[in-house]
């Protein structure tokens, strides 16, 4: 019997974000995840190493890769749109439900459980904390990206995910932050001469 559930993630490639933003380079949902997933490994490493937290750095990045999988059926809500009512986040989230068992359904039987997690992922876990901060980082680095080559478009929008950075409580997450994502801003010359 085939299943599709590998060909419909695939077209993750096809969900555009920042769709309400002029873009300078365009973004789709396979490279934000893919980027997610890094930034999520790399902080469930330094959690590991310097606070001893019991992460599984392997688990959390493919939870990241996995975070925004419902959206290849539901496509791309923009962040203002989707939390600018309570109620409409409460049935946007119920769509997110619905997409996820859809694309669990594509699986056979003895995979379900094992992509359940990633899938259908329960969002009031330390593993979802940490894959939360990573997306907020890949939307920071986007914005910085973008304001290198010269879009003021998404100047207010690194403000406000700056912001909401910054009240993040989890020293992984700030080592992160002041270690890592500053080299964003620069060039690949200034990167290679350190």
């Amino acid at each position: 019997m085939e299943h599709h559930f590998f060909a419909y993630i695939s077209r993750m490639r096809f969900i555009q974000r920042w769709g309400l933003m002029r873009n300078t380079l365009p973004e789709n949902d396979l490279e934000h995840a893919g980027q997610t997933a890094m930034i999520a490994h790399g902080i469930a490493l330094i959690g590991r190493r310097r606070y001893n937290r019991t992460y599984d750095p392997n688990f959390i990045m493919a939870l990241a890769m996995y975070h925004d999988a419902p959206e290849v059926i539901t496509g791309d809500m923009p962040t203002p749109i989707k939390h600018s009512n309570p109620a409409l986040r409460e049935e946007y989230g119920k769509l997110e439900e619905m997409a996820a068992d859809k694309l669990l359904s594509m699986l056979p039987d003895d995979l379900k459980e094992d992509f359940s997690p990633l899938i259908a992922h329960d969002e009031t876990t330390m593993e979802w904390r940490i894959v939360k901060a990573a997306d907020k980082i890949s939307a920071y680095v986007k914005c910085m990206e973008e304001k290198k080559s010269g879009n003021k478009e998404f100047g207010k929008a690194g403000k406000s995910v700056k912001k909401s950075l910054d009240k993040i409580d989890l020293p992984e997450v700030q080592d992160f932050i002041v270690q890592f994502v500053p080299g964003f801003s620069l060039t690949l010359d200034e990167i290679s001469e350190e």
